[in-house]
């Protein structure tokens, strides 16, 4: 009887254990972007990217805390600012914590209104805005706050680096900018125009123009336009559809100058770029790819081509995210205390696979890091995107990028 009654207790013991692990409340990470429409392959791929890296960086090493994994949920926002607002209450509701996005400032600059909003009304449920690709550099300027963390470099910042390589180009007389006509595109103009002026005032500016986003068809008009323009170089910070419409047809229709971009790899555009793009796109990009940074991301990128053999690492800055979110989420001791865990993440300094250190700037929440330069080729390609043969190769390093840029952020702390 005694017997039975010890092993009743211990019995009862492992149910009240495994229970206990079995209920741990998952940390939950909201992915809103685009699944569907004309960015659905961009934010689609960016979601397998935060799942792998949640999977592979935190569940497969036992989780965070006590044990707790972390779980990337996505949300369809199909681009829209509106749809994004929301898709931000119905994760709320289920009890997320985490917000990442990163396709659209129009979207950023919703989001983090409506999370600063949140919070000050609901302190028992408050969630932070991890902004892991969206650049207007007035997210960390007079839009700024507290809930709000960027972990990629402005479009200021990129601009910056970009020019700084277009300067050393004495062949170059004639620019021609274009890009989306919303906040990004804006901003990629001002500062193209401001920063080239400034370092090569005797470089004319052709063009610069804004076309709808993801609306144009047919990149006919606007690429004949700047053929006709005579312009050595173009600028653009188009991304997904855009920027391979607009490449393909400027490429089709003669231009045969360098083109500087923001994000034309990965997503389908490098494969259908090809040989016609070959040491003519260049594309300002932080994380070394080619060369790779460690045998730790060679290891981690191969792991992931495993179970994503279509897929890319286009954007090595989700894996900091995530890297940065569960260090802040351990040091804080706390995966709930959103308060706590942002304390953590301000001034952080994190190594990164990809190469070189990651600075958390605290005054205003801007990742600083190491930003490349590189161009579309076939030659000494380790990883190539879209199974094509063809990747993107550092030619220079900015490192730890406009570290001093002054910022107008006047943040308030709760």
């Amino acid at each position: 009887m005694k017997n039975i009654t010890k092993l009743g207790a211990v019995s009862a013991l492992s149910l009240i254990i495994g229970a206990s692990a079995a209920f741990a409340e998952n940390i939950k990470v909201a992915f809103i972007d685009p699944l569907s429409g004309p960015f659905a392959s961009t934010g689609t791929n960016g979601l397998h990217q935060f799942e792998f890296a949640a999977e592979y960086m935190v569940n497969a090493k036992g989780g965070l805390l006590d044990g707790q994994q972390m779980e990337v949920i996505g949300y369809d926002n199909k681009i829209s600012p509106k749809e994004s607002l929301i898709q931000l209450q119905v994760a709320i509701d289920q009890g997320v914590r985490f917000i990442v996005q990163g396709n659209s400032s129009g979207v950023a600059n919703a989001l983090t209104e409506a999370v600063d909003k949140h919070n000050k009304r609901n302190p028992d449920s408050r969630v932070l805005f991890l902004n892991y690709a969206a650049v207007d550099p007035a997210l960390t300027n007079d839009k700024c706050n507290f809930w709000h963390f960027r972990f990629d470099a402005n479009a200021d910042i990129k601009m910056d680096a970009l020019t700084d390589v277009m300067a050393k180009d004495e062949s170059l007389k004639k620019v021609y900018i274009i890009g989306q006509d919303y906040s990004f595109g804006k901003a990629v103009a001002d500062a193209a125009v401001s920063m080239l002026g400034a370092k090569r005032p005797d470089v004319e500016i052709v063009g610069n123009e804004l076309h709808p986003i993801g609306k144009v068809k047919d990149f006919t008009p606007y690429s004949r336009k700047i053929v006709a323009s005579g312009a050595d170089a173009i600028i653009t910070g188009n991304w997904g559809a855009d920027m391979l419409g607009l490449g393909k047809s400027v490429i089709e229709n003669g231009f045969e100058g360098p083109i500087y971009t923001y994000y034309a790899a990965g997503s389908g555009i490098t494969a259908a770029f090809g040989e016609s793009g070959k040491n003519r796109i260049r594309l300002i990009s932080q994380g070394d790819i080619n060369p790779i940074g460690s045998d730790e991301a060679r290891q981690l990128y191969k792991a992931f081509k495993e179970k994503y053999p279509d897929g890319n690492i286009d954007q090595s800055r989700i894996f900091n995210t995530i890297g940065m979110l569960s260090r802040a989420i351990e040091e804080a001791g706390t995966a709930t205390d959103v308060v706590a865990i942002a304390s953590k993440l301000e001034g952080m300094e994190y190594d990164s696979m990809w190469g070189g250190k990651l600075f958390m700037r605290p005054q205003d929440h801007q990742i600083i890091q190491n930003m490349n330069v590189g161009v579309h080729t076939d030659e000494n390609v380790e990883f190539d995107y879209d199974n094509s043969g063809f990747g993107v190769v550092t030619e220079s390093t900015v490192e730890m990028a406009s570290m001093d840029a002054p910022t107008t952020c006047d943040m308030k702390r709760p």
